[in-house]
């Protein structure tokens, strides 16, 4: 694993997980572009969403996929994040059937209930994945399927930017960021027992560009990522 603290460009205070989200969940909806994870989970062959019967729906926040999901046809989504903030503006948006406050890597949700589990933007935010990948291992059903959509590496590599917001202050914070490479998630995902059966990339595009004219000089760089996993047994 890299050292964030390595590669650094920006020089952000740093707050952890909780605090930070806690601070950013008024204004998250506003500044997560749905191109970062959304149009990656649209551009996905495998999920065939419509036979979703229930999801779980880790590090939920403010319940962006829930509604994804929902629009897709997914009859019922339980969600689980840490920060009580972020889940209050998802309870009243209204599309999870239950919300738990709770670590992604230690749920509590009942084990092998979910065809489908998925997370979004969370990896960046731990120290180690096999403990993730085993959770949603328990979670999911025999046949069932593990989504995971993280903010890139190589795009944390080359720009030495962390996950990070403007509090109210004007100020940029940053909320601690680990670098895991591709090859990390796929040893984790293998060690845990699934097996891999996609994955895309969404790259820094005429579609970025037009919302963030200054990401021209990262044009072609992959600034997220979706894997699938099916669980065989």
């Amino acid at each position: 694993m890299v050292n964030f603290s390595d590669v650094d460009r920006r020089g952000y205070p740093m707050v952890d997980v909780a605090t930070g989200y806690g601070h950013w969940a008024g204004t998250y909806e506003d500044t997560v572009e749905d191109i970062m994870d959304l149009a990656l989970l649209e551009a996905l062959t495998v999920p065939e969403w419509h036979t979703v019967n229930r999801a779980a729906d880790l590090g939920c926040g403010t319940g962006r996929t829930a509604a994804w999901l929902r629009g897709r046809g997914v009859p019922a989504v339980d969600g689980v994040d840490l920060t009580p903030e972020m889940l209050a503006v998802a309870r009243a948006r209204g599309v999870h059937d239950r919300l738990v406050t709770g670590d992604v890597r230690d749920t509590g949700l009942s084990a092998g209930a979910y065809d489908l589990v998925i997370s979004s933007l969370v990896d960046e935010h731990l120290p180690e994945l096999l403990p993730l990948y085993r959770e949603a291992w328990r979670l999911a059903a025999v046949g069932g399927l593990y989504v995971q959509v993280s903010f890139h590496p190589q795009f944390i590599l080359a720009t030495g930017m962390p996950t990070h917001f403007t509090n109210a202050a004007g100020e940029h914070i940053a909320i601690s960021t680990y670098v895991h490479l591709i090859s990390e998630n796929v040893t984790a995902g293998l060690r845990a027992g699934w097996e891999l059966v996609e994955m895309r990339e969404g790259l820094v595009d005429d579609r970025w560009i037009t919302l963030k004219p200054k990401w021209e000089q990262h044009r072609n760089l992959p600034v997220s990522a979706a894997l699938v996993w099916r669980r065989r047994g």
